[in-house]
């Protein structure tokens, strides 16, 4: 989801997207864009330069699921009972 977020802004490399994205790693971030990839929400478009450069940016089908995406994040947000129900849980096991 938060790649999708942050793809808004318009086209990216991976550098940009994994430090926009707090907290991932880089195996994560490459199955995120991957499947993301694969079900036509983001495109890859690879550059032949030296150094190679590739950027991600949205598809119209992920442009038309941004809007529930942030959506979703601002609720996740104004909703901390989330964290605390999860730090309950990670204690109790």
């Amino acid at each position: 989801m938060l790649v999708i977020a942050v793809l808004e802004a318009g086209p990216m490399r991976y550098t940009d997207l994994q430090r926009e994205v707090p907290g991932i790693s880089q195996r994560m971030l490459t199955l995120t864009v991957r499947q993301l990839q694969q079900d036509g929400l983001v495109t890859r478009t690879a550059y032949a330069e030296v150094p190679p450069r590739v950027e991600y940016a949205l598809t119209p089908l992920g442009r038309s699921l941004h809007q529930i995406v942030t959506s979703l994040i601002t609720w996740v947000a104004d909703h901390s009972q989330i964290r605390e129900h999860r730090a309950r849980t990670a204690t109790a096991t």
